[in-house]
């Protein structure tokens, strides 16, 4: 009895143990379920699904004229399910149509290769069937025609899988203004792709994926698929014709001279638009490429054409006249124990300033500064930092390099400091920096902001503009500029650059041979800078334009040869492609006449073939400039503007004053013969009641 009372006891005790054992694993089933059950099921869904990001199309770059710089490609990748929803019947009577249309649009396959592998897919389950790979989007529209893939991703199994690429249609064109884009990386370097991303880029959207057999993500439920919006457009102000004819130009004179790299802006003077930018390094194959921005991130010692900017300030102080002479001796010159000197001895060594400037003296223009300021450094930098050479142009892109003009509580100010300034050394800056100092006296004195982009557009639709920026509305005084205009003109005609003036059109710029500084070790007589920088034409400047060529080692690294010719080969062209600019007419080489008239087309046909000289009759213009060729007379356009000062050089005071007249100006004459000064410079605004008083002369 005792027995069993006992088994009863251990039967009820392992029964209650079991009962709670069993309430136990329903309790931790329910707190799992309730507690933690979304926890978990999320932790599970998030080995097997994730959210993915759909890439938004980025943004097109566009020339000033809406070609393309930059664009997105979109690239298409084809996966097949050739299970979803199929019956056999269904399937087996489209498998072949589909097959027949893959082979002729891809024509990398026969159809009997297509069928096979597509049946096989069905045999073996595989959901996830790749079918193509690499199409572009006219592809892509046309399968999604296709039988079977027209019914869509739940009845037609058709996954298409979208990844983008961004292409430079003009290849090496401005790369590096443009900037490089990685769409694998979602990475930018720099350029107007980096500077302006955020406007580029648009948003992303999102997609839900599952992870199935093989470790491999498919999108599912596209029904909740979030859109991406894709990237606003950019409007650059690049003209990819002078960029091209700038890098081509750049180029072949690299080639040439065996130069280590170089670059070349040109720039609208108006407003400060850059047209052109061009940087060329060598690589290690010879081969010269885009591969870094030198004209916007390279500062270094602009050697003579920094003369203009020392000779501006001491004119501003009223410290020299134009017609002052500067003994320059045999072009040798000490200060402290340096040495300055002269490529060799110009003239009689008795120059004036408008010849230093025009010969580009180096002890000349060391003397000018240095007895002017010698006293009073200071009042010199001032006058540098005044026309905001000090500064940088505050470029929208990445990489300006930082200008640098010393000052004299600098450490490393010494007595030389001063002379060495005064014609390019001891101080740094980069070529686009000079280029825009040179582009204000071109429009007159007022500084413009490089400017790269004028537009953000969305489609059609305008969403932001760029105004041009004054970075200095006055650089100088008018007579001060018009001063250094004079100057630089004389260069070309006269001067150092002599070798680029011609008949057709005036320039006016300034050459600049500099030594390369050997960091610690000073200056050799080996590495030299060759650059020129101006404008045209210079009557009526409508472009500036800077070389810089680093390092030439062949025949020559003077500026005057080296890059020169660079800035006339582009303006050439330039001039050749723009029919309406003003055209300067002021050397008369090889002239037939004493100096180059413009006048009525009709009335100088009449004179000349009375004279038996032939003229070209085939230009459409009513006023032209005559132009000697040989023993022919080439006739130029002369455009006359409807609210612009015209240029009236070389005109009689007859077709002078109808013009005026025409343009409701008033005309003042002093003197007989052809016009050969006029009171109102050309290209000057036209207002109400204007006077225009005009000189005449018959020489």
């Amino acid at each position: 009895m005792n027995n069993n009372a006992n088994i009863l006891k251990a039967s009820y005790w392992m029964y209650l143990l079991i009962l709670l054992f069993g309430l136990g694993i329903i309790a931790k089933i329910l707190h799992i379920q309730i507690k933690e059950g979304d926890k978990l099921r999320q932790k599970g869904l998030n080995h097997s699904t994730k959210v993915s990001k759909i890439d938004a199309l980025r943004g097109n770059i566009y020339t000033h004229n809406n070609k393309l710089l930059a664009v997105t490609t979109p690239k298409y990748e084809i996966r097949f399910d050739p299970i979803s929803n199929k019956t056999n019947d269904f399937f087996n009577a489209n498998v072949d149509n589909l097959a027949k249309s893959l082979s002729a649009l891809l024509r990398d396959k026969s159809a009997a290769n297509y069928k096979s592998g597509i049946v096989q897919a069905r045999k073996n389950g595989n959901y996830y069937y790749l079918l193509a790979k690499n199409l572009n989007y006219e592809q892509y529209q046309k399968l999604k025609t296709f039988p079977i893939l027209n019914l869509g991703r739940n009845k037609g199994g058709f996954i298409p899988i979208q990844s983008n690429k961004r292409d430079l249609p003009y290849n090496l064109l401005a790369k590096r203004t443009v900037g490089i884009y990685n769409y694998e990386k979602g990475k930018y370097k720099v350029g107007i792709e980096g500077a302006f991303d955020k406007y580029l880029r648009g948003t992303e959207g999102t997609r839900l994926m599952q992870k199935i057999s093989g470790g491999i993500w498919i999108p599912i439920d596209p029904a909740n698929e979030i859109e991406p919006k894709n990237g606003n457009d950019v409007i650059t102000t690049i003209d990819i014709d002078i960029q091209d004819i700038a890098e081509t130009a750049l180029q072949r004179n690299l080639r040439k001279y065996k130069a280590m790299h170089g670059s070349v802006i040109v720039m609208k003077v108006e407003t400060g638009a850059v047209l052109a930018i061009a940087n060329l390094g060598i690589d290690a194959n010879n081969n010269y490429q885009e591969d870094y921005n030198y004209a916007i991130g390279e500062s270094s010692e602009p050697g003579s054409t920094f003369k203009i900017a020392s000779i501006l300030v001491a004119l501003e102080d009223g410290l020299i006249k134009v017609n002052d002479t500067i003994d320059t001796g045999n072009g040798i010159v000490n200060y402290y124990n340096h040495t300055i000197q002269d490529d060799h001895k110009i003239k009689d060594g008795i120059l004036s300033v408008q010849e230093v400037i025009e010969e580009s003296s180096n002890v000349g223009m060391a003397k000018i500064i240095n007895e002017n300021y010698q006293y009073n450094p200071q009042k010199f930098i001032d006058g540098l930092y005044k026309i905001g050479l000090n500064k940088p142009n505050g470029l929208s892109l990445s990489g300006e390099g930082k200008p640098y003009i010393k000052n004299t509580s600098d450490k490393t100010w010494s007595g030389i400091t001063l002379p060495w300034m005064a014609y390019g050394y001891e101080l740094q800056i980069t070529p686009l920096q000079t280029l825009a100092f040179y582009n204000a006296i071109a429009n007159g004195g007022k500084m413009m902001k490089p400017q790269f982009v004028k537009e953000i557009r969305s489609m059609d639709k305008s969403l932001k503009t760029f105004d041009p920026v004054v970075l200095n509305e006055r650089i100088a005084s008018p007579e001060t500029i018009l001063k250094l205009q004079s100057m630089l003109e004389g260069v070309v005609l006269r001067g150092t650059a002599k070798n680029i003036s011609n008949n057709s059109y005036s320039i006016a710029g300034k050459t600049g041979t500099a030594q390369i500084a050997q960091k610690n070790q000073g200056y050799n007589k080996s590495n030299y800078i060759a650059s020129f920088v101006g404008y045209f034409p210079a009557s009526n400047p409508k472009f500036s334009c800077i070389v810089v060529i680093n390092d030439p080692s062949e025949k020559s690294y003077y500026g005057s040869a080296v890059a020169a010719p660079v800035f006339k080969e582009i303006s050439d062209k330039i001039f050749a492609n723009n029919a309406d600019l003003v055209e300067d007419i002021n050397t008369t080489k090889n002239a037939i006449t004493p100096r180059p008239r413009t006048g009525y087309k009709a009335d100088y046909n009449t004179i000349f073939t009375a004279m038996g000289v032939a003229t070209t009759k085939n230009i459409g213009a009513e006023w032209v400039v005559c132009l000697s060729a040989q023993d022919t007379i080439n006739f130029g356009r002369r455009i006359i503007r409807s609210k612009t000062i015209p240029y009236l050089i070389g005109m009689t005071a007859k077709d002078a004053l109808f013009i005026l007249e025409e343009l409701g100006l008033e005309g003042a004459i002093d003197g007989k013969g052809f016009v050969v000064k006029q009171s109102v410079k050309a290209g000057t605004k036209i207002y109400k009641n204007m006077l225009v008083s005009l000189t005449l002369s018959v020489s």
